[in-house]
Formats: structure tokens, C-alpha cells, sequence
């Protein structure tokens, strides 16, 4: 039996999934993501190239289906991983993509494929171009992924959805790796209960204290720090109000509406939520195109383990969180069908109306805190084959 899945993933929260779809024969993946990130080189590059959105999830994707026993493979794993040293310069770049074009060159990117070889020298090359005519890029601890993607979005004019799909291909993924946007740029603002501002994506990732996240905003451009401390000393109602005039205007990627539309199962993956997932829900157009998909079955997956962004929530909290970006608050639009957690029993009545919830063993006992892949894809499948009879009638 074939089945089109449409996964709403971050970096690695979902891998473990995402690498069982892959596994599994007849499935037809594709991957939601949105790049909002900004940390490390991603926040570098981003600084570097005002516009871009970061590849960070991007190129974490695609390590997805490399078999490191292969060298050919493996080799494509270090060229997304390797990360450059301190003090690295234009002109140690430059060596290390002369050495990237040499197949008889030893070390980690020998084994390259010769098309991949030749795509990704192409767009490190288009990279240095642009640093030898715009330094001040610090090149230290960037990932040399990420700078492949950098060269794709220069070779393609500034579009990031094309160098995604170049990248993509360069790779050589199987699955359908697909920016929720059209590539517009934006930024995360989140809000706490206490009145606290985290101003990126970095800050809502990292250890924070306690209060909860309540708030979450796509705005226009970066918070200084002047900035956020003026919108921490207003009352709460007129934060909101500042933060949505500030909003970026976003549109959805017709390719991520088609594979919703389209899709036999969507899954709500798990993942650090207010970076990877619920911002991608905020993108106008994607609860439409939820609501009017074929797939009976769309599963929101509860993380196991608790990121720093999500403190004190539970999953039913999450869950009406998903819904709330949705805009879908009470489920009328049957946004939510199943809600699928480990070893948990569901939340007391009265619930959200039209969820079933089930509880099944996910973890991965080598991993404490992961989802097993194998296993939770077979929760979801059994889930989608039940579900089906339910739409027919």
C-alpha cells in the first residue's frame, strides 16, 4: 500500500521518525520545516546575508537517509557536519574547497560522488566570490553544510526554496524537503508568563527560567536589546499589540500546501515546539490546506522528554497550543484527529473535542528521551489504516 506522509519537523526531533518513513516501502515522504533558526553559524550567515533564512534544519534533514558504511555516503555526511576550526579564514576556506574538488585528495570527502563533488565545489565557490567582495563573515565553527547552502541561495539569486531544492538534489535526499514559506525572511519573538522577551530563536532554545512560553510572534527584524527591554516594561496587552505590527508578511510554499493537500497522514512531529513546529503552523494558508486535505488521519506526536521551551506544559497543553496557531482553538476543523504519546494516560475529560488518544510504547530504549523510530511509525500507520474506514463511512 502507498501512503504520501507530510511530517511538520525541526533539526532533529523528528529524525527518528523521518528515518523510519524512509524505511518503511510505499511511503512517500515529505518534510515540513521552516528556517527561522539563528544560532551558531546559522545566526552568522543570516547577519552575514540579510534575507536568508537559516539552513540549519535543512541540512540536518539531510543527513536523514546517509548510511555512514557507504564512503560515498559517508563522505556527503561529513561535508554536511564538518564544522571549520577557530580562526579559520577566506584563505583556509579556499584551500579546503581546493581540496573538495581534488578526488585524489585524502580524507573525509574523498569517497564524494563525482556530481555531488562538483555541486557542492560550485556553490562554495559562489561563497567565496562573495567574501572576497564583502568580508566579514566569521567563518568559525560554521558549518561547512550550512555554507553550501549559503553558495546555493548566491547562485540562485537570493531564492531560498531553490537552493533548498539544489541542496536537496546535490544530496541526494529521498524525501520531499520543503521550507513552509515562500522564502520571505522573519524572525521568532517569544513572550513568557512573567513578561520576559526572548528575542530569537537562540534565546527560545537555550536554559531559561521557569514561566512559561505564552506567546509566540513572526516579526519583521531582529530585537535589539534596547528594543526588548522597552517592550518588557509594557503591560502585556500593548507587548502584544507592538509585536503584531511588527509581524512579517509570510505566504505558504505551494509545494508544502500541495503535499498537505495530498497527504494520507499528517504528523505533528515532536521537537522543541516554539522554534520548530508552532511556527510553521502560523504561516497563513497551512490550516487551510490541513483542513482541506484527504489524510483521515492527522496525528500530533508528544515529545517524550521536555525541551528547555516547553517547561510545565503537558502534552494536552501542547496540544491546545498546536490548535491555537492553527487557529483552530476547538477543533472544529478536525485539525487534530489523534494525539499519539508514550506510556501517558490522556488528559482528564473533557479533552479536546474530536481527539482520540493513544498511548502506546515509543521510546528508544539505546536513546532514553527519542522516539524509536521502527515503533512509531508503526503506531502512526496502524492509526492511518484505522482511520481510513472511518472516512469511507
Amino acid at each position: 500500500m502507498s501512503r504520501a506522509v507530510a511530517l511538520f519537523s525541526g533539526g532533529r526531533g523528528a529524525s527518528s521518525i523521518a528515518k523510519g518513513f524512509l524505511r518503511t516501502p510505499g511511503v512517500g515522504l515529505s518534510l515540513l520545516i521552516n528556517g527561522y533558526d539563528n544560532g551558531r553559524s546559522t545566526g552568522a550567515l543570516r547577519r552575514y546575508l540579510p534575507g536568508m533564512l537559516g539552513p540549519s534544519d535543512f541540512r540536518k534533514n539531510l543527513l536523514l537517509h546517509l548510511d555512514r558504511r557507504d564512503p560515498r555516503q559517508a563522505a556527503l555526511h561529513a561535508v554536511l557536519e564538518h564544522r571549520l576550526p577557530p580562526g579559520t579564514t577566506r584563505h583556509d576556506l579556499r584551500e579546503l574547497v581546493g581540496s573538495l574538488a581534488d578526488p585524489a585528495a585524502p580524507g573525509p570527502f574523498a569517497a564524494l560522488p563525482c556530481r555531488a563533488r562538483a555541486a557542492i565545489v560550485r556553490e562554495l565557490t559562489a561563497l567565496l566570490g562573495h567574501l572576497d567582495g564583502r568580508p566579514g563573515l566569521d567563518l568559525a565553527d560554521c558549518a561547512l553544510g550550512n555554507l553550501v547552502f549559503a553558495g546555493a541561495y548566491l547562485r540562485r539569486g537570493g531564492d531560498f526554496n531553490a537552493a533548498v531544492q539544489a541542496c536537496a538534489r546535490t544530496f541526494g535526499s529521498p524525501a520531499a524537503i520543503l521550507n513552509v514559506t515562500n522564502g520571505e525572511n522573519a524572525y521568532l519573538v517569544a513572550v513568557k508568563e512573567n513578561g520576559r522577551v526572548l528575542a530569537d530563536e537562540a534565546d527560545i532554545v537555550a536554559p531559561q527560567d521557569p514561566a512559561a512560553i505564552t506567546d509566540l510572534f513572526l516579526v519583521r527584524e531582529t530585537l535589539t536589546p534596547e528594543r526588548r527591554r522597552e517592550l518588557e516594561a509594557l503591560p502585556a496587552a500593548r507587548r502584544r499589540q507592538a509585536l503584531a505590527r511588527a509581524a512579517a508578511a509570510v505566504t505558504l510554499n505551494p509545494r508544502a500546501s500541495e503535499a498537505l493537500l495530498h497527504a494520507d497522514l499528517i504528523v505533528y512531529g515532536p521537537g522543541t515546539p516554539h522554534s520548530s513546529l508552532y511556527p510553521s503552523y502560523l504561516t497563513p494558508g497551512v490550516a487551510d490546506a490541513i483542513a482541506a486535505s484527504r489524510a483521515a488521519a492527522k496525528v500530533f506526536v508528544a515529545n517524550i522528554g521536555d525541551d528547555h521551551d516547553v517547561q510545565g506544559l503537558r502534552p494536552d497543553d501542547l496540544l491546545r497550543r498546536t490548535l491555537r496557531y492553527l487557529g483552530d482553538p476547538d477543533n472544529r476543523r478536525r485539525s487534530v484527529t489523534h494525539v499519539l504519546c508514550h506510556a501517558a494516560a490522556p488528559p482528564p475529560e473533557p479533552g479536546v473535542a474530536g481527539v482520540r488518544w493513544v498511548v502506546a510504547d515509543l521510546e528508544d530504549p539505546e536513546h532514553p528521551g527519542r522516539h524509536h523510530g521502527a515503533r512509531t511509525v508503526r503506531a502512526l500507520n496502524r492509526i492511518a489504516d484505522e482511520a481510513l474506514p472511518a472516512r469511507a463511512g
